[in-house]
């Protein structure tokens, strides 16, 4: 009798799976709290290379040529996701008063300048460039006709908040 208990319990046990999923813990606003995006260093590449790809996607929807990475815009962009999180907020100074301009000249970048995008979040990669589409000044730096090169980098907090920054320019090495 008791192999038959365990045997009838072990054959409803997957149907305890089934159940509806438990839902997420929400905030004061009533919308679901974000759920932290650890970023693996093994993911570098890969979430550079999605942007790229995201932002090229949308370029070529309208008709842009594609942009390629600067190592500089890149070096530039890595300075300042870092230098935000010092500061604890986003904005395009840096705590030496420097200007997104200046830091591309520090980095040695030849070419011209064009914009900069920036963001405190805890949201991945592909969700900060559609929230940077949604804006007007935000989406003209991407979409800029003129730009032919970008640097993106970002820093992570101990406590998961992401600080990411996207350079545009034209021209240079």
């Amino acid at each position: 009798m008791d192999r038959r208990v365990v045997i009838a319990g072990l054959a409803l046990l997957p149907l305890a799976a089934c159940g509806a999923p438990p839902a997420p813990p929400m905030g004061t606003d009533g919308k679901p709290l974000p759920k932290l995006y650890r970023i693996d260093p093994a993911q570098d590449g890969a979430i550079s290379y999605r942007v790229l790809d995201g932002i090229n996607a949308l370029r070529q929807a309208r008709g842009l040529q594609p942009m390629s990475f600067s190592a500089e815009l890149n070096a530039a962009a890595a300075t300042h996701s870092r230098d935000m999180s010092v500061q604890n907020r986003p904005w395009h100074f840096g705590s030496d008063g420097s200007s997104p301009l200046d830091r591309a000249k520090r980095v040695g970048y030849t070419g011209k300048f064009l914009g900069e995008d920036i963001s405190e979040t805890y949201e991945t990669e592909t969700e900060t460039l559609a929230a940077w589409m949604e804006q007007a000044d935000t989406r003209d730096v991407i979409l800029d006709p003129r730009a032919t090169q970008l640097g993106f980098a970002w820093f992570q907090e101990a406590s998961g908040k992401i600080w990411w920054t996207l350079v545009t320019g034209t021209g240079g090495a």
